[in-house]
């Protein structure tokens, strides 16, 4: 339903309206349960009392509204042939009560159209001062922001320069690794070529050796043969002149032993009692 542009100048004349036409006026209650339901589906933004001030007048404008309905509709009676006069009397006095009607109810919507005013004028200084606050706390948050921004910054910069120097250092201790790595092969191959001359070496040590000792066994062999040779050709010769000698030798230890007995018997003594 829209909304009247001017208010009626007295209880007896009616604005004009775009629904109404010569010979047809809307009826009050019709009216009423319009702007009821128009009123009542205008959202409140806020809870308070100013709010419960616009849904006592709501409720205001429904009951002035039931009321009028319960006015304008007498009880049908079975009567008929009502006078000509009296049903005119009837229509200009229903034609006032629906202006007084008219005028009361644009009272009543200018009234709540200024209670929406205010609850939305309230509601926008409310918002302005969520804003300002939203506005402070983005402004609060977003300088958060970039205090992280620019500490995240230091921190990859900081493990950047980190990540370079260990790269560095591993890069520096991997080439000092691979030189004692070559270092140690070197010396590796240098002691295999090293010990493998040793060992040939001792081979041929040892076979000069074994060759020395087996010339030397036989020429121990050859020096046993020619000694014992030599000692039995030695001691032959020596039995032989024993033999030779032992004839005179016999004779010799005869004649001393008769002397010896001889001198015994000088002396008085028993050569068999010795």
């Amino acid at each position: 339903m829209q909304s009247l542009e001017t208010q009626p100048s007295s209880s007896q004349s009616c604005p004009p309206r775009k629904f109404a036409t010569l010979d047809w006026l809307p009826e009050p209650s019709f009216l009423l349960r319009l702007l009821a339901g128009w009123i009542f589906s205008l959202p409140l933004p806020v809870a308070g009392s100013l709010s419960r001030k616009v849904q006592h007048r709501q409720e205001r404008v429904l009951q002035i509204g039931r009321g009028r309905d319960s006015k304008e509709m007498p009880p049908k009676t079975k009567e008929k042939g009502v006078k000509a006069g009296s049903q005119k009397k009837k229509k200009n006095a229903g034609a006032g009560v629906e202006a007084e009607s008219m005028h009361r109810l644009a009272v009543l919507e200018k009234e709540l159209l200024q209670d929406h005013l205010a609850l939305w004028r309230d509601e926008a200084r409310r918002a302005k001062a969520s804003e300002n606050q939203l506005k402070q706390r983005l402004q609060g948050l977003e300088a958060e922001l970039e205090g992280a921004r620019s500490e995240g910054k230091a921190i990859y910069a900081e493990m950047s320069r980190q990540c370079r120097a260990l790269q560095e250092e591993m890069e520096t201790r991997s080439r000092r690794l691979e030189e004692e790595v070559r270092g140690l092969r070197e010396q590796l191959e240098m002691c295999q070529k090293e010990a493998e001359a040793a060992r040939r070496e001792a081979e041929e040590v040892l076979g000069e050796r074994d060759q020395t000792l087996a010339q030397l066994r036989a020429h121990v062999a050859d020096m046993e043969a020619k000694y014992e040779e030599i000692l039995h050709g030695s001691l032959d010769g020596l039995l032989a002149k024993l033999r030779a000698v032992k004839p005179q030798w016999d004779k010799d230890v005869l004649r001393l032993h008769a002397r010896h007995k001889e001198q015994l018997r000088q002396f008085g003594l028993n050569p068999l009692d010795l």
